[in-house]
């Protein structure tokens, strides 16, 4: 039986049903990597809205199905569709937890949930599609830079969240072309259209992100200091330029998903691992120390 995960992590990507227990979080704290605090709160923060992205998403992946005439890629579009809607599952979960910790998490959540919800239902299929493309570029690039960034942000830090993001972020890099593609397939002639859903997209995610983590650092009382709030909320702001900056190749006029430089296979050692651990069986529901030895040893 090959074991082996497809020489490019978005050639053939599976379905995988997983589902994260957060009563396991150490210490029962949102703030679970001890690596980099402002990095939890970050991720926790961008990860507020994206399980609505994910529903909406989900809908204009359904809707384009109906007019989509490449086989290989109504099997990318049923596979995103499936990835996707296990997300959003575990990320509404993850609010949930949150807001027990944070108020105001439950009232940007349903904030979210309202945006989301509103405009699954009026947006046309260009603006679907354009949207879910534009989107999709950062939860792609996003994946790129948080597992490049592993050792710095959460080598340390709780078995479950670590799983939790591993997993998300592994998946994200996967179906990473799907919505470019299906645009693209659909709306190719509309180039300029895609480039400024790119655009939009981030500064939506750069506004939901940014309030949410505003609202966790002053609970954390992380702004009462100037000089903290400052280090912390720059954090934030910094990071958010990298997905910028990691942006640029997207507005190129040959660009595709595929061929961005953050997705060669020798830059990113950890997403071939878990993917051949996964696949062989491996349990990547909780990743402590000793578990992502064993990961990282796989891929040798």
């Amino acid at each position: 039986m090959n074991t082996q995960p497809s020489s490019h992590p978005m050639d053939d990507f599976p379905v995988r049903p997983l589902t994260f227990d957060y009563d396991k979080v150490e210490f029962n704290d949102p703030l679970w990597s001890r690596t980099k605090p402002e990095f939890s709160m970050f991720i926790n923060a961008l990860g507020v809205h994206v399980p609505y992205f994910e529903r909406y998403l989900v809908k204009a992946m359904s809707s384009a199905k109906k007019k989509i005439t490449d086989e290989k890629l109504l099997r990318d579009v049923s596979a995103i569709i499936g990835q996707e809607g296990h997300h959003a599952k575990n990320f509404i979960a993850l609010n949930k937890w949150l807001a027990k910790r944070y108020p105001a998490i439950g009232v940007l959540d349903k904030k979210a949930m309202k945006y989301f919800s509103e405009h699954a239902k009026k947006d046309d299929m260009k603006r679907l599609l354009g949207f879910t493309a534009g989107y999709e570029t950062f939860t792609f690039l996003g994946g790129m830079i948080i597992l490049d960034k592993h050792d710095q942000w959460f080598k340390e830090g709780d078995g479950v969240m670590k799983a939790l993001w591993l997993w998300h972020q592994v998946e994200e890099v996967e179906h990473g072309a799907v919505a470019f593609e299906v645009y693209k397939h659909l709306y190719g002639e509309h180039e300029w259209y895609r480039k400024w859903m790119v655009l939009y997209a981030l500064s939506h995610i750069a506004s939901e992100t940014i309030q949410c983590f505003w609202a966790m650092a002053k609970h954390e009382g992380w702004l009462r200091n100037p000089f903290s709030a400052v280090k912390k909320m720059g954090f934030c702001f910094f990071t958010l330029a990298r997905f910028l900056q990691s942006a640029l190749p997207v507005f190129g006029k040959y660009y595709h998903p595929r061929s961005h430089p953050m997705v060669t296979s020798t830059q990113n050692p950890i997403q071939i691992a878990w993917r051949r651990f996964e696949k062989e069986g491996g349990d990547v529901l909780e990743i402590d120390h000793e578990k992502m030895a064993v990961i990282m040893n796989v891929a040798g």
